[in-house]
């Protein structure tokens, strides 16, 4: 992929109002981020159980997300406009997606308690949200983690890593929300269905850690917005899902905080 990429001249657009030190990656093969997403929808289809809803919108969300990036760097790399996408129709499609995921998750919510905001650390802080609120919060966790990873990729090229470690650390949530007996002991919402997701994770874990190692420096390609929105989107659905979205604003804000 990396030789087509460089033969077909698919290489990374540099915007000129960032740092000068960036302007080294000019030319570099970018849109990588297709092979990550495609080695994870079919290790997830081949792996996964069909019949299970919360992976199916794990998955859908990502592609869509995806779907954006893909359109953000073909304008950049073919049209050679670093802008790319424009921002109000790029923001407006991750809405559609990042809405459509979180009335979805709502609607399929069983019990009150999983439409509750969970306090970490404090077992007996639990703010309830009622569908609406629900709705808003995972609309805007969708949203703004895809555009956290996005950012953070454009920081330095290295957003992969910090998503493979967040991305495992939830699938160990999700195995936790989906598991009766450990989500008790945990304090944390009973989720039927959940551990599924574990699949998932664990496919975005194995795609990443393989694309680190042409990504790490002296970087070979990477992944562009193609990879960055589909898996930020997909660390804001799962967390939403398995109930984790302050969790996954700590780790975020974390790794923003070192990339800066």
């Amino acid at each position: 992929l990396i030789r087509k990429l460089t033969a077909y001249k698919i290489g990374q657009a540099v915007r000129d109002d960032g740092p000068q030190t960036h302007l080294v990656k000019a030319g570099t093969p970018t849109m990588g981020g297709a092979l990550i997403l495609m080695a994870v929808a079919i290790s997830t289809l081949l792996w996964m159980d069909l019949s299970n809803k919360y992976v199916w919108v794990a998955l859908i969300t990502t592609l869509g997300f995806g779907i954006i990036g893909w359109v953000d760097d073909y304008k950049k790399v073919v049209h050679k406009n670093p802008r790319g996408l424009i921002a109000r129709w790029k923001y407006f499609w991750q809405s559609v997606f990042g809405l459509g995921a979180a009335l979805y998750i709502a609607t399929s919510t069983s019990l009150p308690a999983q439409t509750e905001l969970i306090v970490p650390f404090f077992k007996d802080i639990a703010i309830p949200l009622g569908v609406t609120g629900f709705v808003v919060l995972t609309y805007f966790v969708i949203v703004g983690s895809s555009n956290a990873v996005n950012l953070t990729d454009g920081l330095d090229g290295l957003a992969i890593l910090p998503t493979v470690m967040v991305g495992s650390a939830l699938g160990i949530f999700a195995y936790a929300a989906g598991h009766a007996v450990f989500a008790k002991y945990l304090g944390v919402p009973h989720i039927p269905g959940a551990g599924e997701l574990v699949v998932f994770c664990a496919a975005m874990a194995g795609a990443g850690l393989a694309f680190l190692w042409f990504n790490a420096y002296p970087a070979q390609v990477f992944m562009g917005d193609v990879g960055a929105l589909a898996l930020g989107g997909a660390l804001g659905t799962i967390a939403v899902i398995t109930r984790q979205e302050i969790v996954l604003g700590i780790m975020g804000g974390v790794f923003v905080l070192e990339a800066l």
